[in-house]
């Protein structure tokens, strides 16, 4: 699997999904859209479909974790996190095939 979502991620999502009474069969999708000062924006949301022919999918921590095979290109090594802290809080994404990003993370250069 391209994505990884530590634990405090997966925990986050689940409370999420819980707070918004949203399907507990809800996916999260991980992916990339061209965007952004850098070239491209991570993109995050929930999802109920999954098609096995344009999406890999994996359970991490009770997580049903969905990335489509075009953003699977780019995100390869990616580690998903949240973070809470008095100077920032929300979800992180570490990329290794990031060459450049911008001050706020949220886009990237590969």
């Amino acid at each position: 699997m391209s994505v990884t979502i530590t634990e405090k991620a997966a925990s986050e999502v689940k409370k999420i999904i819980s707070d918004q009474r949203l399907d507990p069969a809800t996916l999260l999708r991980v992916g990339v859209a061209g965007g952004g000062c850098s070239g491209f924006s991570y993109s995050l949301g929930f999802d109920t479909q999954f098609d096995p022919k344009s999406d890999t999918k994996s359970d991490q921590h009770g997580v049903a974790v969905v990335v489509d095979k075009k953003s699977d290109l780019f995100l390869d090594g990616t580690t998903l996190d949240f973070h809470e802290g008095i100077d920032k809080r929300g979800f992180t994404f570490d990329n290794p095939n990031a060459k450049k990003s911008c001050g706020c993370g949220s886009s990237f250069q590969a």
